[in-house]
């Protein structure tokens, strides 16, 4: 009888080991599908983030469009003066490499073709403060937004004419480029004296060539223009 019973708990214990057995089994193999179902959330999300993230393509486009308009709307003017034709030459080439309109401006009483009598008179207009009357007028002048004014440099001055160009017109908000010709005085004060003039313009670093090399300009020119933020 005491076998039997000893037998029957053995067995007992075996089926309670194998039921035990099964059941721990079943748990562990559950685990990995939780994982794999969360792992497969993250990329799903990931990939939303990557979406997302190309939103700023299209945000980054619009910079280059406000940024356009600040060049391709400017329009500019070139303004001179020129006696010898040496004034004339640098006049046309900055007109040519920044596609400017172009004004001349022409004495309404004409200097003389005599090269003493136009050094005494510019030395006695300076004296007198005189105004020179201007031939001709710039119609529509405040379409441009940079004008670019030369003349030669006459007893280390602008010719007094170009400070009746100066009276005349009102250059604020505008950028001036002032440029100049001599045999080598540069342009003394000038650019000072335009400042002074036109408070309200921006006035650049001028340029200065001499007259032996205002025939041929153009690589000079293309520096400058360069150097001053107007090249085209």
């Amino acid at each position: 009888m005491k076998k039997v019973f000893s037998i029957l708990v053995v067995l007992t214990l075996l089926f309670s080991l194998a039921a035990c057995s099964n059941s721990t089994t079943n748990e562990g193999s559950s685990s990995p599908t939780q994982q794999s179902s969360d792992q497969s959330s993250t990329p799903a999300e990931e990939s939303n983030s990557q979406n997302d993230s190309s939103q700023p393509v299209e945000e980054s486009n619009n910079p280059s469009n406000s940024s356009a308009p600040t060049e391709t709307g400017s329009k500019s003017l070139v303004v001179y003066f020129s006696w010898s034709g040496n004034t004339e030459n640098v006049a046309k080439s900055i007109q040519s490499q920044t596609d400017s309109d172009i004004f001349e401006i022409v004495p309404a009483t004409p200097y003389s073709d005599d090269y003493d009598a136009v050094v005494d008179l510019a030395q006695e207009e300076q004296r007198n403060d005189a105004r020179p009357a201007i031939s001709g007028n710039i119609e529509n002048f405040e379409q441009y937004d940079v004008v670019y004014v030369g003349f030669p440099n006459w007893w280390g001055d602008m010719p007094m004419i170009l400070y009746t160009f100066f009276d005349t017109y009102d250059l604020s908000g505008k950028t001036v480029a002032l440029f100049c010709t001599s045999g080598g005085s540069g342009l003394s004060g000038t650019v000072n004296e335009v400042k002074s003039l036109e408070p309200n313009a921006t006035v650049t670093e001028g340029f200065h060539i001499g007259s032996g090399s205002s025939s041929n300009p153009d690589n000079a020119v293309s520096e400058w223009l360069n150097n001053i933020g107007l090249a085209k």
